[in-house]
């Protein structure tokens, strides 16, 4: 049988929890391209947004935008992979034939992403603070003393 190839535009929405480590993260994304033989044409990170309404506890997320080519069979087998992965909260993956390949190099944003990798490692990681019991007074203003 014939290998079908096409293009594809594939969006993922990824947990802020996931996108903090975002080395890994893009290398596992490239491992689920790896393994459906597909080749990465475009990469970029599409937005960070708050999200509609709440998943999987997450308020907030991250958009990954992809283009790649690969066997149209392959399809199915990459889908499963991103519904059986931890990182990826969702994932939506179009035919993109309407665009031709300039126009898909152009939005290529890999440098972007290996530069916000960077930046996310070197910074330190977030820690949030929660007490326990009733919040703190606010102070009562002084008044000068008398004279």
């Amino acid at each position: 049988m014939q290998k079908r190839t096409r293009q594809y535009e594939v969006m993922f929405l990824i947990s802020q929890s996931a996108a903090a480590d975002f080395n890994a993260l893009i290398a596992h994304l490239n491992e689920i391209f790896a393994r459906a033989h597909a080749e990465i044409i475009a990469m970029k990170k599409w937005d960070e947004r708050r999200l509609a309404y709440e998943m999987d506890k997450q308020k907030r997320g991250v958009y990954i935008l992809c283009y790649v080519r690969c066997d149209t069979r392959a399809i199915a087998g990459m889908e499963r992979d991103c519904n059986l992965s931890e990182k990826i909260m969702r994932v939506m993956i179009l035919r993109a034939d309407h665009l031709s390949p300039d126009e898909i190099t152009a939005r290529d944003g890999r440098d972007q992403l290996a530069t916000e990798a960077k930046l996310r490692a070197a910074e330190p990681p977030r820690t949030e603070s929660v007490s326990a019991g009733a919040p703190r007074a606010a102070a009562a203003p002084t008044e000068p003393a008398p004279a």
